[in-house]
């Protein structure tokens, strides 16, 4: 998309599992960003938007059944089909970049390839809702399953979310759906392991961004 002064907006997205560092590592994405001298916004999935964050409490609290999968995906989609329509496609329109923690891929992933619902049927989802916007550059940042829930553990202080408290066979499965993702899009995903230092880690993400710099 090409905003004002022809500049085009760019969508940056961070996907993984439980642990691996997205929220630390898209804070220094984005303060890099800005200081080249761009427009930056930073948003999450679920939410990003008042009537998508009130759904994010409806996904994210409660009982592991409160929600079977199909209503998940659908409350994912509905969640981001006002994300993008307000906050994702605007900025993208006047040319910001835009660096999301999580998008549709987290929402595959933990729907398709963890609990059992059929990839074509998120992915149509998100044509319906989303008119099928996808990333310019995915981040799938990696750790293995033991490590990355010793780090979730410790963040989340033994309190995590419905997804967050699932078995680590649903996060191996997890795991293991992005990977194929990757697998199969080489041209929108760069792969980083987390288990260096942060710094190192960002540095390695701004290296594999720095073909759609200007």
């Amino acid at each position: 998309m090409t905003g004002r002064g022809g500049h085009r907006g760019r969508f940056i997205t961070l996907e993984g599992g439980e642990g691996v560092g997205k929220s630390t590592q898209l804070a220094l994405l984005a303060g890099a960003l800005r200081a080249r001298g761009f427009e930056v916004v930073e948003t999450r999935e679920p939410g990003g938007t008042p009537g998508a964050e009130a759904i994010r409490a409806l996904l994210l609290s409660g009982e592991a059944d409160r929600w079977n999968p199909q209503a998940e995906a659908l409350l994912f989609a509905a969640a981001r089909s006002d994300h993008v329509a307000r906050v994702i496609r605007p900025a993208l329109e006047r040319g910001a970049w835009v660096v999301c923690d999580r998008y549709v891929d987290s929402n595959r992933a933990y729907q398709s390839g963890a609990s059992g619902l059929a990839d074509e049927d998120m992915m149509a989802l998100h044509r319906i809702g989303s008119a099928g916007l996808m990333p310019d550059r995915t981040f799938l940042l990696t750790l293995p399953v033991d490590q990355a829930q010793t780090r979730a553990g410790a963040r989340d202080a033994g309190l995590p979310d419905r997804f967050g408290a699932r078995g680590r066979d649903f996060h191996e499965k997890v795991a293991g759906a992005f990977a194929g993702y990757a697998a199969r899009e080489p041209e929108r995903f760069r792969v980083i392991d987390t288990g260096a230092g942060k710094e190192e880690v960002h540095a390695s993400i701004l290296a594999a961004l720095a073909d759609l710099m200007p």
